[in-house]
C-alpha cells in the first residue's frame, strides 16, 4: 500500500597551540585553538612519501550520460535535504518538487529509503559512486555510544595501545586522544582508528612508523597523532557539512585534476574523498577511496558497515522548541552569525551572543541561561553540553553545544535544568576568543545541525540565516530583523521578551 503524504514524513601538544586571529572589534571566536589556517592543499613536497598504502588497482564503477533534465531514480538517504540535492543534480528544488508531488512544502530532512524522481543536469567528471561508509558511522552517534575505543585498542598488538603523548594539558593515551577528537568534532572513534590503522599499521604493527605525519599532512602545525588526528578530522568535516548543504560539489587533486562527487553519493563517502584529495592524487587517489583502500581496512576492523545500517537522521526531523540564551529583560548581542560548531570551516553550525555593555574578555554577572529542558552532559573549561533527552550522552538525541564559559559558576556535571536556568557566565575561556561571549551549536544524534537549513535553528520564533560570508548572517522573526555585528551596533542588539 503506498503511504500516505503525511504518514510518509512523519518517520520519524606537545607544541604551542596555533592561534587564529579574526578581525574583530568587539568578539571573535574559534572553537578549536589548534587547528592552523594553513592551506588546505600541501605542494608537491607535502606529499606523502611514508607509510604508501599498498596498491592493487580496483577499477572504479562509472555511470552513463543522462540527457537534461531526464527523470532518473533516486532513494533518500539520511540527512538528505531538497537544497542539497537540487546542488548535488545540478537542478533546483521546485523542479525536484514537481517531479515528487507527495513532497510537501515544509519538507525537513527526507525520509531515508524513500524513493524519488529527480531532474539532473550533467556535469563532466562525475566522480565514483563507490560508497565507503554510511553516514551514521561518520559521526560520533548513537552507533558509537557504548564503543570502547580503550578495551578495543588493547585487544589489538598494535603500536597504538602503549602510545602516549604530551598535550597541553596533560599526558594523554592514544585511546584518549581518539576520544578527545571524536568529541570535539563529533567524528566516529572507529573512522579515526581505521585511518590510523591504513596510514600507520597503528592496531596490527607494534613498530610505530618513522614519521611525525602519519596522514602524510606535513604540515609544522600539525605533527604527531593528535595534530595529525585535528587536520584529519577538521578535513572530514569540511567535506562532510559542506556535501550536506550543498556547497561542496568540485574539489581538486594535487596534481590539478577535477573531482566532482557522484549525484548519488552519501556525505561520509564525500568526507574521505576530500581529504583523500587534499594529498593524494590519480590513481593512488582512485585506489584509496575505492573498495580496496580505507574501506578493506575499516572492513577487516569492524566488520560490514552497509550491514543494518541504522539512518541516525530521521524524516522530518524538526528541532525542539528553544528559547533565547539569556535571561529575560537583559539586552544582548547577535555578534556571530553562522560559522563553525569546532574547528575550521564547516560545519557552520554555531552562533554568538554577547552581553551588551560587555568589551574585551571583561568579566560579566549576566547569565547564559538553558535554552530547553535537559541535564548537563559536559561540564569542563569552557564548555557546557546541554542534553536534551537526559541520557548523559553526547552522541545521543539533541543537545546544545556552549562555548567560552566561565569556570566560576559554571553548571556541574550531571544537573537537571529547565529552559531559563543558569548554566554561567559567557568568557573567554575555551577555544580562542577576542571578547566575552557564547558560542552555541545543536547536534542531533551527533551531527552538527546547520544553522541555516531546512531544520531552522528556532530560538523564541528567531530563525537564524546565513549572511555572505562566516560570522555574518541574520536572525528573523516575522518582519523583525537582527543582524550579526561583532560592533554590538543596534541592529545586532536583541532581548528576550518571554
Amino acid at each position: 500500500m503506498k503511504p500516505s503524504k503525511s504518514g510518509l514524513f512523519s518517520v520519524a601538544i606537545f607544541v604551542t597551540e596555533a592561534v587564529i586571529f579574526f578581525n574583530v572589534a568587539l568578539v571573535a571566536c574559534a572553537p578549536q585553538s589548534t587547528f592552523n589556517p594553513s592551506p588546505a592543499t600541501p605542494t608537491k613536497s607535502q606529499q606523502l612519501s611514508f607509510p604508501t598504502p599498498e596498491i592493487a588497482f580496483t577499477p572504479l564503477p562509472t555511470r552513463p550520460p543522462f540527457g537534461p533534465g531526464e527523470l532518473v531514480d533516486y532513494l533518500a538517504q539520511t540527512g538528505d535535504t531538497l537544497p542539497a540535492l537540487a546542488s548535488h543534480f545540478n537542478t533546483s528544488v521546485a523542479e525536484i518538487m514537481a517531479a515528487n508531488p507527495i513532497i510537501p512544502q515544509t519538507a525537513s530532512s527526507m525520509p531515508p529509503g524513500m524513493p524519488m524522481k529527480i531532474p539532473i543536469y550533467n556535469r563532466p567528471l562525475w566522480g565514483s559512486p563507490y560508497q565507503i561508509i554510511p553516514d551514521s558511522l561518520f559521526v560520533n552517534g548513537p552507533a558509537q555510544a557504548d564503543f570502547d575505543v580503550e578495551a578495543f585498542i588493547n585487544s589489538q598488538p598494535g603500536w597504538l595501545k602503549s602510545y602516549r603523548a604530551q598535550l597541553t594539558d596533560g599526558n594523554y593515551s592514544g585511546a584518549e586522544i581518539i576520544t578527545l577528537v571524536a568529541k570535539n568534532f563529533s567524528v566516529s572513534p572507529r573512522l579515526q582508528l581505521a585511518l590510523l590503522e591504513y596510514f600507520g599499521q597503528a592496531l596490527s604493527n607494534p613498530i610505530q612508523p618513522e614519521t611525525k605525519y602519519i596522514f602524510g599532512y606535513k604540515d609544522q602545525f600539525h605533527p604527531e597523532v593528535y595534530l595529525q588526528l585535528v587536520w584529519m578530522a577538521n578535513t572530514l568535516n569540511n567535506g562532510y557539512y559542506g556535501w550536506r548543504r550543498g556547497s561542496l560539489i568540485e574539489f581538486d587533486q594535487p596534481n590539478g585534476r577535477i573531482e566532482r562527487p557522484d549525484p548519488w553519493q552519501n556525505a561520509a563517502t564525500v568526507a574521505i574523498q576530500y581529504a583523500f584529495s587534499r594529498i593524494y592524487s590519480t590513481p593512488t587517489y582512485d585506489q584509496m577511496i575505492g573498495p580496496g583502500g580505507l574501506a578493506e581496512t575499516y572492513l577487516k576492523l569492524f566488520g560490514d558497515p552497509w550491514a543494518n545500517v541504522q539512518p541516525h537522521i530521521p524524516g522530518s526531523l524538526n528541532q525542539p522548541a528553544f528559547i533565547l540564551p539569556f535571561e529575560p529583560g537583559r539586552g544582548w548581542n547577535f555578534t556571530g552569525g553562522p560559522h563553525t560548531g569546532w574547528g575550521k570551516g564547516e560545519p557552520l553550525a554555531a552562533i554568538d551572543f554577547a552581553p551588551n555593555g560587555i568589551q574585551n574578555c571583561n568579566g560579566t554577572n549576566d547569565w547564559a541561561t538553558a535554552v530547553a529542558d535537559g541535564v548537563i552532559a559536559r561540564s569542563d573549561y569552557g564548555e557546557i553540553l546541554l542534553d536534551l533527552d537526559g541520557d548523559g550522552k553526547e552522541q545521543t538525541g539533541w543537545v546544545v553545544f556552549y562555548l567560552h564559559m566561565a569556570t566560576d559558576g559554571r553548571i556541574p556535571l550531571g544537573s537537571k535544568v529547565s529552559a531559563g536556568d543558569r548554566l554561567g557566565h559567557p568568557s573567554c575561556e575555551g577555544g580562542e576568543s577576542s571578547g566575552t561571549h557564547l558560542h552555541m551549536a545543536r547536534k542531533y544524534n551527533g551531527e552538527w545541525m546547520l544553522a541555516d537549513s531546512p531544520i531552522p535553528y528556532n530560538l523564541e520564533g528567531w530563525i537564524v540565516h546565513n549572511g555572505d560570508s562566516v560570522y555574518q548572517g541574520t536572525m528573523l522573526r516575522f518582519s523583525q530583523i537582527v543582524i550579526a555585528s561583532d560592533q554590538a551596533e543596534g541592529k545586532s542588539y536583541i532581548k528576550s521578551d518571554r
